[in-house]
């Protein structure tokens, strides 16, 4: 399988595994359709590749499951990550203190935030409310907060592990 061959069946079933993933992946995970379209086509060709396609269904129908078990995992994972972090902060028998956003001096620890974090703190400390932020990253508003508000707290035990 080369990748010309592995872009035109990109190109032929890309509606039916975004459909799986939409279908199976949780609505509150929805930014992370496109993570799990790239790891199924990253599965399928690793496993085209090996000749593990046995042709027993069709492609489409091949792939749609393998999305579907992808959207499945991802469920999983992110549902774990938010459990973590609602232990951490029940754990916490106090309110992280405000953190003053204007200091762009936070900037090398707001780096050391997950990818999702530190797009949302970033664009804060630059002084951008919700609603900027909500537009400028193409996320709902809700989003932005329950970022802002996890950021926060992983902000904090990162500034309590500097100091």
């Amino acid at each position: 399988m080369n990748e010309k061959e592995f872009a035109i069946i990109v190109g032929q079933t890309k509606a039916v595994v975004l459909q799986a993933v939409r279908r199976h992946l949780a609505a509150q995970f929805y930014e992370a359709i496109d993570d799990v379209v790239q790891e199924t086509y990253i599965r399928a060709y690793q496993s085209l590749a090996k000749g593990k396609f046995k042709e027993k269904s069709s492609l489409e129908t091949w792939l749609y499951r393998i999305a579907a078990n992808e959207a499945k995992r991802m469920n999983g994972k992110l549902m774990r990550q938010e459990q973590k972090l609602q232990r951490l902060s029940h754990s916490m028998d106090y309110n992280p203190p405000e953190i003053q956003y204007d200091e762009l001096s936070l900037m090398p620890v707001i780096e050391k935030l997950p990818e999702k974090y530190k797009d949302v703190m970033k664009l804060k400390a630059l002084g951008n409310d919700e609603t900027q932020i909500a537009g400028k990253l193409g996320i709902p508003k809700g989003t932005v907060k329950s970022r802002l508000s996890r950021g926060k707290l992983i902000l904090y035990k990162l500034l309590q592990e500097e100091a």
